[in-house]
């Protein structure tokens, strides 16, 4: 019988790839957090759909910077403004800023800071690459905010192998090198381990840069 490679478990993940456990202690977390209210209420969470299909995906999101990351049912893109309301989008918090600066190991700022919101039992985000991008050097990096979610990352080939990590509030993750163009995704978040968000959930913020500098 031939083992589905999707199957083979990865002993460790590409290069490239860089975890950094309690990047943001509890004080830091609630301050991003207020940062992250702020900026939701500027530009309020949408739902993406699957393009084509109109499919909604799990998470509803939002974005801040000069350029936001959507999904609709003409493609995947960068835009300069929200869908719904027209508006630019925010600009990305400074506390962010020092996050990507203290990180990134890049000579430019981000230009996108995308927020994922997870919440309900069922949101999660399939292996996918994050290849919409012009400048495809520079690393995404990525900040966890409320409950601990399980992160699959592979190769890049979506049927490759692949290995898991939790990502706890506060965690920060860095795929540069060969891991900026590794597939991965959420398979599930763990509902209650984490009091950070009111009503539980998980906030995710990644951080990119989108033109070729």
């Amino acid at each position: 019988m031939t083992t589905d490679p999707a199957e083979i478990p990865a002993t460790v993940p590409p290069d490239g790839f860089r975890l950094v456990p309690g990047y943001l202690g509890a004080a830091d977390q609630a301050a991003l957090l207020t940062d992250i209210r702020a900026l939701v209420r500027a530009a309020p969470l949408f739902q993406p759909v699957m393009p084509r299909s109109g499919r909604p995906l799990s998470v509803r999101m939002t974005n801040a910077g000069p350029l936001g990351w959507v999904a609709d049912r003409s493609g995947y893109r960068y835009q300069p403004a929200h869908p719904a309301t027209g508006r630019p989008w925010p600009g990305i918090p400074d506390r962010l800023l020092a996050a990507w600066a203290d990180l990134a190991g890049w000579h430019g700022p981000p230009e996108c800071c995308l927020v994922n919101f997870y919440h309900g039992a069922g949101a999660r985000m399939g292996l996918h690459r994050d290849e919409d991008e012009d400048e495809m050097t520079a690393p995404v990096v990525s900040l966890s905010l409320g409950d601990t979610a399980v992160f699959r990352i592979g190769g890049p080939t979506r049927r490759g192998p692949t290995c898991s990590v939790r990502l706890a509030s506060g965690d920060a993750v860095v795929l540069g090198g060969a891991a900026r163009a590794a597939y991965h995704g959420i398979d599930r978040v763990l509902a209650g381990t984490s009091t950070l968000l009111d009503g539980g959930g998980r906030i995710n913020l990644t951080l990119r840069r989108v033109t070729r500098a």
